[in-house]
């Protein structure tokens, strides 16, 4: 069975597919040059694209129009060697994992017992706007069949039906922001209909799977009320974060989410995004999918 990688973008706007397709697949090929030693890396590439979907205009990368509001101000770019590094975890990390996770399961509580999920749906409105848009039953776009159905479903459509059309393949799925939130439900949901797919690596970065309220959301739409490992995911679910990413700001996914049936469960991997123009972001895909670890895993895979 050959083999391939899918991407499947985060938040807000993007470049036009092909553009943001070849930059993903530039700076896969980065991380495997300058961290893997492959002078020459071949790989099947393909994108979930969804931007248009929710924005009428793409970015652009004109210079000329550099004071446009869709001029993109963070396209990608190769880095040195020298700013790819790896990161070297402590024990200090450990420990802020673990007061993340008690402030997060605090926060919960509240929430919960106060009834101020409204509150936490305003921030998140005002935060991560595709997201609360994403999860707004009432809110309804037209999929690529012309049809208005909710933001959810339609979404969903664009993983799903990239996943299927690959299923003669072995599938190594990389899940970037708002991109892991949507895959990790459309994996939950092919792992009851179609088990044919075989995604073997699952990787996440940036994700912001591991907050309160998005785990509180995930497991609503859950028909068991779990979240874990989905059971489509055959060999490794590795996630991937920077602790100065805002969106990534529980780092650790282990302690909340469950192996599937198979044992795999997912492993937490901290790294360094050194992803920066005018201003470092360490949300940036670009910058995760160089880091080294990410590399790494990447040529596993491809082996």
């Amino acid at each position: 069975m050959s083999k391939i990688i899918i991407g499947i973008h985060g938040l807000a706007n993007k470049s036009r597919r092909p553009v943001l397709k070849q930059w993903w697949r530039d700076s896969i090929a980065e991380g495997l040059r300058h961290n893997e030693g492959i002078a020459q890396p071949r790989f099947r590439f393909e994108m979930v694209y969804w931007a248009d979907l929710l924005y009428r205009r793409p970015l652009h990368d004109d210079p000329a129009f550099n004071f446009d509001k869709l001029y993109n101000k963070e396209p990608y770019y190769a880095a040195k060697k020298s700013d790819l590094k790896r990161y070297n975890d402590r024990w200090l990390d450990r420990v802020r994992a673990e007061g993340t996770e008690i402030l997060g399961r605090g926060l919960e509580a509240v929430k919960d017992t106060l009834g101020v999920g409204r509150i936490a749906d305003a921030l998140l409105a005002r935060v991560l706007r595709d997201l609360a848009f994403y999860w707004d039953r009432s809110r309804k776009i037209r999929g690529r069949d012309d049809v208005l159905r909710p933001a959810e479903d339609v979404l969903n459509a664009e993983c799903w039906d990239a996943l299927v059309a690959q299923k003669q393949h072995e599938i190594c799925l990389i899940a970037h922001s708002m991109g892991s939130i949507i895959s990790y439900n459309v994996l939950r949901d092919l792992g009851r209909t179609d088990l044919a797919v075989n995604v073997s690596h699952y990787v996440t970065i940036g994700s912001p799977l591991g907050l309160a309220h998005v785990k509180s959301k995930t497991r609503e739409t859950r028909w068991d009320n779990k979240v874990r490992t989905p059971t489509i995911v055959t060999e490794r679910w590795v996630n991937f974060s920077d602790r100065r990413d805002p969106v990534a700001f529980d780092t650790h996914l282990a302690d909340d989410y469950g192996p599937n049936a198979l044992g795999v469960r997912v492993v937490d991997d901290l790294v360094l995004n050194d992803y920066a123009m005018d201003d470092p972001n360490p949300h940036k895909s670009y910058g995760y999918l160089r880091t080294p670890e990410v590399s790494a895993l990447v040529a596993s895979f491809l082996r």
